[in-house]
């Protein structure tokens, strides 16, 4: 499931709007205190792009919001196109991404706590930090047209700190304020986390799956590194092509003049698109083809090449929303006279399901039912030859996709989620018959969502200490899988886990199942 599902609303989805927004979330103070100047009081007229970024950042912080949720239309209802578009995205995506970083160099250049700034004005400083700092903005321009933002915006007393602050932030280069960063760090952790713009919880666990994963040697510090600078890059947008619907080579053929595509770097199903909208490729509007990062698609394809003993009719995915895997499988289903099931606990993210697999032939899809996982092991056993947990998780492996998830996950989470993810991947164990093969699927690497998860449940199902299920290599149905003559790096154990700053994907964990009683 996408990083952003919640174990809270597990049993019927979040309460957000069309554009992400939290619906009934309360709005921050910063968002009742605009500017009461009527436009003829304001001096000058503010650029339309920053405008955007800040009412996405506030939408962000007071609503609950999305970015990639609420930025696009945006856009589009005030005409921003272009490099203005541009501008409004990086300077949105990149603030967010960097936040951690910039509050920590704003804490020096302030003379109060941050938290006792108007969440305003703060939003207002991290857009003039990220253009000072992060963008090749020039200094007058971005301390400048910040002032003026605030002024329309937030008003104009507010103006003389935001043009006080962001001088002092123009005295230092960033390298020296990084240097500064860790120097003033208790540990490297902590350093890291500061300078690359994490949590530190976040980082220390990143930390411990890279170093069970085999990451890094004598210079774990310096791999943790490279994972949070690849977190803090913009994602390129991957495509599939759905096997038996579309080749790779007919999603490029059909395409129309302009739009860019080269092969993924892993997998002969991915294409990689330069920067164009995916609704203008026919193959993706008409879902012959869609957008899927080759982390998730990789999960997919290594399900469906895992060695089976017996039959191979029936496949199911237990938490199917909002529905590229099950796609994706239902194609793979199609070629080998296989039919499959998608459960999804949340209507609306079933229906989302239904759409994204509209495509596929009639006869493969079983149904597309509405139905709380948990309960399908129950309800079915033994009723399935291949089963896809994808399980709902904290997300740490899609961060740069959705920035503003780092901040709003605590350690907390952990806790609701795994327990969920075990009660999901023992129902899979259930409905899955004897000789039939379980993925257990997370986009996070933590290890409480992945090995510790598979560990436990495998351990309360053992009888006389004998489990009813046992590892497969993973490793070998990912190499199964991916492009001829292509060596991928894969971790030393059985499980597969893949990440940003290796792979070009998403952290995406893989670990099969075969049961064997």
């Amino acid at each position: 499931m996408s990083a952003h599902d919640d174990p809270r609303r597990h049993d019927g989805g979040d309460r957000r709007d069309s554009r992400g927004r939290q619906r009934g979330a309360a709005r921050s103070r910063g968002d009742q205190s605009r500017t009461t100047q009527a436009p003829s009081q304001r001096r000058r007229r503010t650029d339309p792009a920053r405008t955007a970024a800040f009412d996405v950042l506030r939408d962000v912080d007071g609503s609950d919001a999305y970015a990639n949720l609420v930025l696009p239309p945006l856009l589009r209802e005030r005409g921003i196109t272009g490099r203005d578009a541009a501008f409004a995205t990086e300077l949105t995506y990149g603030t967010l991404r960097l936040r951690g970083r910039y509050d920590a160099i704003l804490t020096r250049c302030v003379d109060r706590p941050l938290d006792r700034l108007d969440p305003d004005v703060l939003d207002v400083l991290r857009l003039g930090a990220h253009q000072i700092l992060g963008m090749r903005v020039p200094t007058h321009a971005a301390v400048s047209e910040t002032v003026a933002l605030t002024r329309d915006r937030v008003g104009t007393g507010a103006s003389q700190l935001v043009n006080a602050v962001l001088r002092r932030v123009t005295t230092t280069p960033l390298t020296d304020w990084l240097d500064e960063l860790r120097a003033d760090a208790p540990d490297p952790v902590t350093a890291s986390a500061v300078t690359g713009s994490h949590p530190v919880w976040i980082a220390r666990a990143l930390r411990e799956a890279l170093a069970a994963d085999g990451r890094g040697g004598a210079d774990l510090d310096a791999e943790l590194d490279a994972l949070l600078d690849a977190d803090n890059a913009a994602p390129r947008v991957t495509l599939v092509a759905r096997p038996g619907l579309i080749t790779p080579d007919d999603v490029r053929a059909t395409a129309p003049d302009g739009i860019t595509l080269h092969p993924g770097r892993w997998l002969p199903t991915a294409l990689i698109l330069g920067g164009q909208d995916p609704l203008s490729v026919p193959a993706v509007a008409d879902a012959r083809a869609g957008v899927q990062d080759e982390g998730s698609q990789a999960v997919a394809l290594a399900l469906a090449a895992a060695p089976l003993e017996g039959r191979d009719a029936r496949w199911l995915d237990l938490c199917a929303g909002p529905g590229g895997k099950a796609s994706l499988l239902a194609a793979l289903a199609s070629q080998r006279g296989a039919t499959i099931v998608a459960n999804e606990v949340a209507p609306h993210r079933a229906n989302l399901v239904r759409k994204a697999l509209r495509a596929i032939p009639d006869g493969v899809v079983e149904q597309v039912r509405t139905g709380d996982g948990r309960d399908v092991g129950e309800q079915e056993p033994g009723a399935y030859d291949r089963v896809l947990v994808d399980a709902p998780c904290t997300g740490l492996g899609a961060l740069r996709r959705r920035p503003e998830s780092r901040w709003r996950r605590t350690p907390a989470d952990l806790s609701a989620l795994t327990g969920l993810q075990r009660d999901l991947l023992s129902s899979a164990l259930d409905a899955v018959r004897v000789g039939g093969v379980v993925a257990y699927v997370t986009c996070s690497p933590h290890l409480a969502e992945t090995r510790v998860v598979v560990d436990d449940v495998l351990r309360r199902r053992a009888v006389d200490g004998i489990p009813d299920a046992e590892r497969l290599d993973a490793r070998e149905a990912v190499r199964a899988i991916v492009n001829p003559g292509t060596d991928i790096p894969l971790g030393e154990r059985d499980d597969v886990q893949l990440w940003p700053h290796v792979h070009g994907t998403d952290a995406m964990h893989l670990t099969l199942l075969r049961r064997t009683r």
